[in-house]
């Protein structure tokens, strides 16, 4: 076991294996959102929600802007590149294997 902290794509798809925080990635992707108005939709306490927040915060994929005692939250979408640089291997490799598939019925 080691004290080094994990590579920032870690932290990314850790912060995203959780439902709820794909949910508020998703609606700030819409645009910059209040604290109260990312808990609307959720079933859950401003309290924790916030703790959701905190981890995407410590991503980067969330910046916070406090105006007042107002919080606003604001995606960062480039911090979701790595993540999806990583993921697009897979997709093309996946591709090419259904295209042979495909190929290979064709000829059947």
């Amino acid at each position: 076991m080691t004290n080094q902290s994990p590579d920032p794509l870690d932290k990314v798809f850790m912060a995203l294996a959780d439902g709820t925080r794909r949910k508020m990635v998703h609606l700030l992707s819409e645009g910059e959102k209040t604290i109260t108005e990312l808990t609307e939709p959720f079933d859950m306490s401003m309290a924790a929600v916030s703790k959701h927040v905190k981890v995407l915060e410590k991503t980067g994929m969330v910046k916070r802007r406090i105006e007042g005692r107002t919080h606003y939250l604001k995606l960062v979408p480039e911090r979701l590149s790595g993540a999806l640089d990583w993921i697009s291997i897979y997709r093309y490799f996946w591709q090419q294997r259904m295209d042979e598939l495909d190929k290979f019925i064709q000829e059947e």
